[in-house]
């Protein structure tokens, strides 16, 4: 006799596949009609609009209604042409059964709507049925307005398929998950219950005492391992400072201090300490005469408690943008405090380049003029503006780095926006313009500054740190880094942490440290490196560093103190089945684990709108979107795109939209899948609608342990 789930499972499979036949045979019988072409309505329009010009004046209201109809069909037209047509090859993802009164009826969610010739079909994006699916699970009573009226039933049944050039592939139902390989092939079982997320909450990063022997701490608990942080900011973790970490704490305070670690390997944590034991010494430390620098905005708030929590109250973290920001207007206290957001990748790449450094360094060697604040203004000016002044200095030292022409092309540029400058300075200020500093100018405009007139000012005495400290400064050009240099005092205390891993700003300047310090002018330092990777467990630390492939640093792969769950790799055919296998697995999560805390990294903030629009609609708890670095730190699920949130860490993370459209076989984004991974403490899934990226499937071909679905 066969066994139950078998005839469980043979049924499934036969409702589905007798669904999608139903749906492609209609979809063949009821083609789509191409739209009418537009010629017509627009040479009529435009006959109507020269007949306007020569009417009579009381025949023209009549023709202008006659134009603003033909004007309507015509945006008709036009909006039909651009919405979105039923793909027969996968007309949809999902599939519900509504039971109302004893009456049952199927509907399908895809990525357009069609309704006609018994056809259920709707956009699973704007259709406000498609809410009952996202909004409860099988067998569950609804109650939701729909059209004017209040639709009452039962989802009977909620499902999500895989359809491939019209062959039905797999079936995720509560029941089980059903695969084949093709339309010939049995259905096989592949799982009596959906993966989940699970035991991560709280999971911070494990580290082992200083003698590296004894018992074991996780962050996030008490010594008898009871949960204590529902805020997700990073703790104060001076008990729990492994040897190499002190090493490099307890330096003396003098010199340089350069740190390179792997994610989540203690950089930040070690450069935060150092203040602290160095304030311990001497008590000025704790004043604003300790600089602590940080890339983002994000990275900033998130390790802002820290230092209150170590007995230090006047050293706050700031990114390099505020600070440059305060100090250039302060010195140039006439140019304009607008930002421009718009400035031209070339024009970018041309002002963060070392090699503009060191052309606005001969500029100042080889003109003879007084140290005034206008002349610096007008170093500036010449170097980014004067094509000999900075042609010569790129063929010199960086040949490759612009073409002629994109040089030219960045210079002339420069030379318009400082025309307008130029003219609004006059006081020539023409409201239709807008005049604006890029923010690199800021940088450049200080450095010009130290080498025209002296030192930085603070009031009527020279700025001078007593300890400077800079976390992921391989996102720093090296002019930021100059500035900050000369800003130290005789004991030029300093401490550089990064990793070339993580480095995502493709313009900043940033190539080894070798190189980095040569632009510098400073030789001989040695980068010491933190090998144990603290945050994430070990096959999320594998698998990011497979995603790196040739761009690791040499020696030994990171170490790593605990294990979990292994990557696993999920593949839909759109993003609305991704939405809707998502939800279900944060909504198990919030009931299971409330103080947990989960990312969604995305690769562009269009996705990121998407998902956390369909997530909303699933009614997902907790649920942020980030947009402006604007973390919570709090228990909940924030979405948000990978360029916000290097330096922090999630109990969770879902790496959504990891295809090959988003993270193709470049430097650039091994770089941002890096990021995206490392982030992760206790598990990491990655998703990918159609084809994933060619580092997902390398990375995943390279280590046997982990696990695709």
């Amino acid at each position: 006799m066969p066994d139950s789930d078998d005839v469980l499972h043979d049924a499934i499979a036969r409702d589905e596949e007798t669904c999608l036949e139903r749906v492609r045979r209609r979809l063949e019988e009821v083609p789509i009609v191409a739209p009418p072409s537009e010629t017509d309505l627009v040479a009529e329009l435009v006959r109507l609009r020269e007949d306007v010009r020569n009417a009579k004046e009381e025949d023209k209201p009549a023709m202008m209604q006659q134009y603003e109809h033909q004007f309507a069909l015509l945006q008709q037209l036009r909006d039909a042409r651009d919405k979105p047509e039923v793909d027969p090859a996968s007309p949809y993802f999902a599939h519900l059964r509504i039971d109302e009164d004893g009456q049952g009826r199927d509907l399908f969610l895809g990525k357009a709507t069609r309704l006609d010739h018994g056809l259920r079909i709707v956009d699973w994006r704007n259709a406000p049925i498609s809410r009952i699916f996202y909004s409860y699970q099988q067998g569950e009573t609804f109650e939701e307005p729909m059209g004017g009226r209040m639709m009452e039933g039962t989802l009977a049944t909620r499902r999500t398929v895989r359809i491939d050039n019209g062959v039905l592939l797999r079936i995720d139902a509560p029941e089980g998950v059903l695969v084949r390989e093709d339309r010939d092939a049995a259905w096989t079982i592949r799982a009596t219950e959906r993966p989940r997320l699970a035991g991560g909450q709280g999971a911070s990063r494990a580290q082992v005492h200083a003698k590296g022997q004894g018992d074991r701490r996780r962050l996030g608990t008490d010594g008898a391992g009871r949960l204590q942080r529902p805020d997700k900011h990073l703790p104060d973790i001076a008990g729990l400072i492994d040897p190499e970490q002190f090493e490099l704490i307890t330096r003396p305070s003098s010199g340089f201090v350069v740190i390179r670690g792997t994610a989540g390997s203690g950089k930040t944590t070690v450069a935060l300490h150092r203040i602290a034991y160095l304030a311990y010494a001497d008590a000025r430390i704790d004043s604003d005469r300790t600089l602590f620098l940080v890339f983002s905005k994000a990275l900033r708030d998130y390790v802002g408690q820290v230092l209150p929590a170590l007995g230090i109250r006047k050293v706050r973290p700031r990114t390099f943008p505020e600070w440059a920001a305060d100090q250039r207007r302060r010195h140039f206290p006439g140019l304009p405090r607008t930002v421009r957001d718009d400035t031209p990748e070339l024009v970018t790449r041309l002002k963060v380049h070392p090699a503009t450094m060191v052309a606005l360094e001969r500029q100042v060697e080889a003109v003879t003029a007084p140290a005034t604040m206008e002349q610096a203004l007008d170093d500036w000016a010449s170097v980014l503006t004067q094509p000999d002044v900075l042609a010569d200095v790129l063929r010199e030292l960086a040949p490759d780095a612009l073409r002629p022409h994109e040089l030219d092309k960045a210079q002339r540029w420069c030379r318009d926006r400082h025309a307008e400058l130029l003219a609004w300075l006059d006081g020539d200020r023409d409201d239709d313009v807008e005049v604006a500093l890029d923010p690199e100018d800021d940088a450049l405009l200080l450095r010009a500054w130290q080498l025209r007139v002296g030192p930085l000012r603070q009031g009527t005495t020279p700025l001078r740190y007593l300890h400077v400290a800079i976390d992921e400064v391989q996102d720093f050009s090296p002019v930021e880094v100059r500035v900050l240099l000369d800003c130290l005092d005789t004991n030029q205390s300093i401490t550089l942490a990064g990793d070339t891993q993580q480095h995502v700003m493709a313009n900043a300047g940033f190539t080894s440290w070798s190189s980095f310090f040569d632009w510098l002018g400073v030789q001989g330092e040695a980068v010491e490196t933190l090998r144990v990777a603290y945050r994430s467990a070990e096959p999320i630390v594998t698998f990011a560093q497979s995603v790196l492939g040739e761009l690791a640093e040499d020696g030994d792969p990171p170490l790593t103190v605990r294990t979990g769950p292994p990557v696993e790799v999920f593949r839909f055919t759109d993003d609305g089945a991704a939405v809707a296998f998502l939800g279900d697995a944060l909504k198990a999560l919030a009931s299971a684990e409330p103080l947990a805390n989960v990312a969604l990294i995305t690769p562009d903030a269009h996705v990121a709108a998407l998902y956390h629009e369909g997530l909303q609609r699933a009614e997902v708890p907790r649920l942020r979107r980030v947009t402006d670095e604007d973390f919570a730190f709090t228990p909940g699920v924030e979405v948000v795109d990978v360029r916000q949130v290097k330096g922090l860490e999630f109990d969770y993370v879902v790496v959504v939209e990891a295809s090959a459209a988003h993270y193709p076989d470049t430097p650039a984004a091994r770089r941002l899948l890096h990021v995206a991974a490392t982030r992760a403490i206790h598990q990491l899934w990655v998703t990918s609608v159609g084809t994933a990226s060619p580092i997902i499937r390398g990375a995943l071909a390279d280590d046997a342990a982990l696990s695709a679905s």
